[in-house]
């Protein structure tokens, strides 16, 4: 049965499954409160496993923070996870490749919720057929939830804790070679997780994700894509809690003026095209290290399996203090990323059918406030 968006409902409110999660921190003043959904919440005040578990999985890193999950619930001790079709990213992701990846790390912090109740969570992929060039109606995973010998995860316990820090990293402080180990070792088998902290490599890695970034911005389709995805100031992120927030005093200040909106942030030839290019800028080029995740091929499971470690990848980085930032842009499959594509497969080290998933910097940022911007929701449907 095709199952509508009707039949789903916003989790919301006493009693359901919410949370918040993202970065950054706004002027005491500015902060979108309504949004801020509480963190502590997440694992709290479930009678149901499946709930519990859910309140933990839907914290995953995800693009564009487009949260792409949908859930039945309607079979006992069983979770049906699907994608909303209507929260892909067609321009700059137009095989849902990301979207996947960002579904494979909702997947792997329920598992590790669901061991921390003394559950084995059994993962079935597309258990009705694996999609084609675009994801679609079928589900993307059914996990049944049994009462098995199932260890802990040690990585669980910095699930709370984890951010995506897109903030300029400290330059002066070099990312060891055992940080760099320890986040290898933290995905499993069988994509290869490799890492460098080699100036030179940094050097060009660093020009590689800048080239990329401008592509982006440059090219009006994808532009616009992220822009129309965009939450400027209080109001708007918490009338959308979703997408990439622009929040914080003095932006919400330059919106008000409207130095700061959708139109300019689009305009090449505006100030607030250039400032946003210079702060990105400043961003790429303060990486000190990077990871990047290769699978041997490019199947849809492959791309489920590269998600399920880049979740533990950014939870072994918070246990060592450091922090993570994905920079994949040349990783992407439109056509105006195809010559940086095929470069970025080639300086990492990728040969014949073999596919880089996901690349990323490395290195120390500024300490972020840990209360989050964002109210994260999932769509559940109980019978």
């Amino acid at each position: 049965m095709k199952l509508s968006r009707r039949n789903f409902i916003r989790v919301a409110g006493t009693g359901t499954v919410i949370a918040a999660a993202g970065i950054g921190t706004f002027a005491a003043t500015r902060t979108p409160s309504a949004a801020l959904a509480p963190w502590g919440m997440a694992g709290n005040g479930y009678t149901d496993p499946r709930m519990r578990a859910l309140s933990y999985a839907i914290l995953a890193p995800n693009p564009h923070n487009r949260q792409p999950w949908m859930v039945d619930l309607s079979t006992p001790d069983e979770i049906t996870l699907l994608c909303d079709l209507e929260r892909r990213l067609p321009e700059t992701d137009p095989f849902d490749r990301q979207i996947l990846i960002g579904l494979g790390c909702f997947l792997e912090l329920l598992r590790m919720a669901a061991a921390e109740q003394g559950l084995r969570a059994e993962i079935t992929p597309f258990p009705k057929g694996s999609p084609g060039q675009r994801l679609d109606n079928r589900p993307v995973a059914r996990i049944r939830l049994s009462q098995a010998p199932v260890a802990k995860d040690p990585l669980f316990r910095h699930v709370l804790t984890r951010r995506s820090n897109k903030e300029p990293y400290d330059t002066s402080r070099q990312v060891d070679a055992a940080v760099l180990e320890k986040l290898k070792a933290a995905a499993g088998a069988p994509p290869t997780v490799g890492a460098t902290h080699d100036p030179a490599r940094i050097k060009a890695l660093r020009k590689l994700t800048w080239d990329g970034h401008l592509i982006e911005v440059k090219t009006p389709r994808t532009l616009k894509e992220s822009v129309r995805l965009m939450r400027i100031g209080r109001s708007e992120i918490e009338a959308n809690p979703d997408g990439i927030d622009i929040g914080g005093f003095f932006p919400e200040s330059m919106s008000l003026l409207g130095i700061l909106n959708r139109k300019t942030i689009a305009d090449p030839t505006s100030s607030a095209f250039e400032q946003g290019l210079d702060m990105y800028k400043e961003l790429i080029h303060s990486a000190m290290g990077y990871v990047w995740i290769t699978t041997n091929g490019n199947s849809r499971d492959d791309q489920m399996q590269a998600g399920r470690d880049w979740v533990r990848i950014n939870l072994a980085a918070t246990a060592t203090g450091a922090s993570v930032h994905p920079l994949s842009q040349t990783l992407q499959e439109y056509p105006e990323m195809k010559a940086l594509h095929r470069r970025a497969h080639q300086m990492l080290g990728a040969r014949g059918e073999q596919r880089v998933q996901m690349l990323a910097r490395v290195g120390y940022g500024p300490k972020i406030d840990p209360s989050p911007r964002w109210k994260l929701t999932t769509r559940i449907r109980q019978g």
